[in-house]
This record gives structure tokens, sequence and C-alpha cells, in this order.
């Protein structure tokens, strides 16, 4: 069996009728899923006991919980474990959500694995009612079942979505636990205030596990206290970066941002509790941390005279981050081109997050293209299962992009409205007034062609079908022909950065 043919297959669990009704029954009784994850679990093979043997270290939070993670199993790789590591949602493929010693598992790894977790599932289904476990569920049965067969000697679990009910809390002995910072997203699922979503969050506290925060909001704090009170787990929050300076001079990230700071302060907490607790030296790990990648966070890409600047930002506090480090180096980049620069946004926002919200953050940067398309690599389709998602319609994402426009096209009229009192009877307005073009386009093939007007040679690449585009359109984008340099930010979501790398990086594709 192919891969594809496994990635085609796992893609039926997204729409499988049983496990949507489950999903549904769930909602409403959370305490079922962990019990329901725990039948899955043992009828593919496995039992809670065996999790106990992968050494884990879990990790929850509302952002900067894959990069803690990436930063975690960079300094334990470096002190020559084997690892593994689980994240979601994956960039380009999905065997990325599954990584021994930070690769991605093979084609030919993930195909093998996933036919035999599939294949006694469904064996078994008939004697469950025909059930079979949601995606998401599937793929954390499935890292197990890949970490406990290539025997790593530590597994980092990155939590989907809350802690409490989510499926990964079926780990009843983890050697350490973390909660990088937390914000309000996933609010229909986890609750609408920051005080629900850290009563969540906490649930993958362990009675006598140690355990590690970053510095909360003082409510969020003060419900991570009281959580950890009641399950008598022991609580620390980390120390800031400045702590470890004082120690080993400046530190060096390898992830963009002044918000990976608390993200790596918790790694080093995380990994320096997990090799104490193995009875293990711990040496200076702060050097590790500048050779860790994790692709689509605050990642910076230069094809020539096109640079891109992806971030997969999608609640208000990472867009806020997004901005704060895109403005910084936007600014540099520029200071360096040749001539003038053409700013673009590639924008798309999924779920029920405000996206709205998160365009009126990202006006101050001051773009002369705003482009919005759908999370769909191509309009042209292709044997792509990696990046399908049955969930939305197509209709849906484009009714989405337009509304987004239309957001865009409000904040920057507000904007010109505060210009226009400058404006004097008779004379020149006093300050220039900068109108954003918008375009919306069916996929995101489509956009960067249009973005990069034949400058980026990847892009450039004839096995790539170019989209006919009205000649109205073509005659708005001199600006981009003209520029010396363009500078894309794409941003609003993960699976809409993972499509550009498709296209971009072609290597991650292979």
């Amino acid at each position: 069996m192919e891969y594809q043919d496994a990635v085609c297959t796992l893609n039926t669990l997204q729409t499988n009728a049983s496990a949507l009704e489950q999903v549904r029954r769930e909602r409403s009784n959370p305490q079922l899923q962990l019990q329901a994850m725990k039948g899955f679990l043992e009828r593919s093979g496995l039992t809670v006991d065996e999790l106990d043997h992968l050494n884990i270290i879990h990790v929850t939070g509302t952002k900067g919980k894959g990069s803690t993670c990436a930063f975690t199993e960079q300094i334990l790789r470096s002190y020559g474990f084997r690892t593994g590591f689980y994240s979601s949602p994956h960039l380009v493929q999905v065997r990325e959500r599954i990584r021994i010693n930070g690769q991605p598992i093979g084609k030919e790894l993930f195909t093998k694995y996933f036919w035999q977790v599939y294949g006694r599932l469904d064996e078994t289904k008939d004697a469950h009612g025909g059930t079979m476990p949601a995606y998401f569920r599937f793929l954390t049965i499935l890292a197990f079942h890949v970490f406990l067969q290539e025997k790593v000697d530590l597994a980092v679990i990155e939590v989907g979505i809350g802690g409490a009910y989510d499926c990964t809390n079926i780990i009843r002995r983890p050697w350490v636990c973390g909660i990088s910072s937390l914000g309000i997203d996933h609010t229909q699922i986890l609750g609408d205030t920051i005080e629900k979503i850290a009563w969540q969050k906490g649930g993958i506290f362990k009675p006598g596990v140690p355990a590690f925060t970053v510095k909360q909001p003082e409510d969020a704090m003060a419900v991570l206290k009281d959580r950890a009170k009641e399950i008598k787990c022991p609580l620390w929050v980390c120390p800031s970066m400045e702590d470890y300076q004082a120690d080993c001079g400046p530190l060096r990230l390898g992830l963009a941002g002044q918000h990976q700071h608390s993200n790596a302060s918790l790694a080093l907490q995380l990994s320096h509790t997990w090799l104490q607790r193995r009875c293990l030296p711990v040496g200076d790990s702060t050097d590790w941390l500048a050779d860790t990648e994790w692709p689509g966070r605050n990642q910076t890409l230069k094809h020539g005279a096109v640079t891109y600047f992806l971030d997969g930002a999608h609640t208000m506090r990472s867009m806020l981050a997004c901005v704060q480090w895109f403005r910084e180096i936007a600014a540099q980049h520029e200071r360096n081109a040749s001539g003038p620069v053409a700013r673009v946004l590639l924008f798309n926002a999924t779920g029920e997050r405000d996206s709205a919200a998160m365009l009126k953050l990202l006006v101050p940067c001051h773009f002369d293209f705003a482009v919005f398309c759908p999370n769909i690599t191509e309009a042209i389709a292709s044997c792509n299962a990696d990046q399908q998602n049955f969930n939305v319609s197509v209709e849906n994402m484009l009714t989405r992009c337009l509304d987004n426009e239309h957001s865009w096209r409000l904040h920057n009229s507000m904007q010109d409205k505060a210009g226009s009192q400058l404006l004097i009877e008779g004379t020149l307005p006093l300050v220039p007034e900068k109108k954003t073009d918008t375009l919306v386009f069916p996929c995101i093939l489509s956009a960067l062609q249009w973005i990069t007007q034949g400058r980026d040679s990847v892009l450039a690449d004839p096995a790539k079908t170019v989209l006919p585009v009205k000649a109205s359109i073509m005659a708005k984008a001199a600006p981009l022909c003209d520029a010396a340099e363009i500078h894309v930010l794409i941003t609003g979501s993960l699976h809409l950065v993972g499509g550009a790398l498709k296209h971009l990086d072609p290597a991650s594709s292979k």
C-alpha cells in the first residue's frame, strides 16, 4: 500500500459519520472522551500501562506549546537520547506530526505503522457498533504505537486542544508537564474566559508529577495553582531568560521573536527536570536552543527579490507577537534593499476566530496589497491528500475570504477618515494617503503567483499551472513589478502557512 493510500484512508476519519456522531455526543459529556480513547487504544492492541514506558513530557498551552516542545526535543536529542515528538497540526505532510529524532517519520514507516493500527481498529469495529476513532484520536494512537515500536528513550507529547479531556490526556504517568502562555482560543470547546481555559489546561497535572508554567495572567495563574493543589501536583513558575543569561551570557534561540524567550525557559525547565528525575547529570543546555527549528513560526525565506515572512499566528496574542516580529525584521530587510519595497499581506483565518480583530492589528504594518485566499493549495486538483480538509466546504472558505477582505477595507477606510481631518481646502494633503489594494484568489498558488509576478523562480516552475487572471487584476500589479523587492507576510492560519510552504519549499513535499 502506498503512502497516499494511507493518507486518503486516514482522511475518511475526518468525515466518518460515526466519528462525527462521537464528537457530538461527547461535547455534552467530556468525560466520555477519555473513556472512548481508552477503548480505541485497547482495540489497537495497546494498553495505558504501556504508555508509562515512553517517559513522556506532556505540554499544553494556548500559544507556544509547539515551539516549547521543539526546544525541549532539541535539548534532549542533543544529550544523545532517541526522541519521539508528537505535535499538530502538520504544515505540508501529515507525517510531520510524528517525529523520531526531530525528523518526520519516513513515508514507508508511516504507511507500515498506519495499516497495522488501522487494520486492528477496522477488524474490531463490528463488535463496537461500527465505530472508528476520529482523525486526531487515530493519529494520537498511531504516534504512541510508533514510539513504542521504534523504542524511543522519551516522547514529547503536545496536547491537541485544552488538556483535561484532550485525547493525549490518557497518559497517566508523564515525567514532567508544562503549560505555555494561556489566552483565549477554541472557546466553543474550552469556555469563553481565561479561568475556564486555565482549568482545562491544568487538567494535564498528575499527582506527584512536577509541572512548570510560564508567567500567566493573574486570573489564569490562580486557577492553575488551585488545580495543582487539588491534584497534588507540585507547580513552579519558570524564571525569565535574563536569569539564565546571568550564568551563561546572552542566549541565541533558533526561533525568532521575543515571545520565544518564555517558551525556551519552559523547555529548559522541562528537559532539566526530566534529566534529574532519571538521575542523569544536567549540563549547560542553553547552546542547543540555537539549533532548534520549527517551520511556519516566525520563519523567513528569501527567494531572490521576494522575501516571505511566515507565521501561523491565529489568536489575538499570537498576532500581536507576529506584528511586533514582522515590523522589526521587515524594517531590517528594507534597510538592506537596493530600492523601493512593496509590502504584501497574504491572510486567511478559519474556525470561530475573530479575523476582523486580527486584521485590525495588522493595519499599522502599512501593506501595499492585502491578498486573501482559502487554505486550498491549488485550484487545479492534484493528488495532495495531506492537505485535504473535508470538514469545511469550499463555498464556506471563499465566503470567509470575502468577509476578511470586507473587514480589511473597513479598517482602512476608518484610517482614511482620521487622516482627512488634516486636509486643508485647496491645498495638498499634509499626510500622503496610503490605500491598500485588496484581492481574493481561489487558492494559495494563484495568490502567490500574482504577488510574485514571475520574480520567484521556485513558483515560476513550468510544472506549476498558472491560472489565468483578468486584465484588470494584472494592471493592479504594476507596483509589484516596479519594486526592487517584494516582502510578503503570510499569517492568520497554520494551514495557510503550510500550503504556502508546500509551494515555496518543494523539499517539504518529498
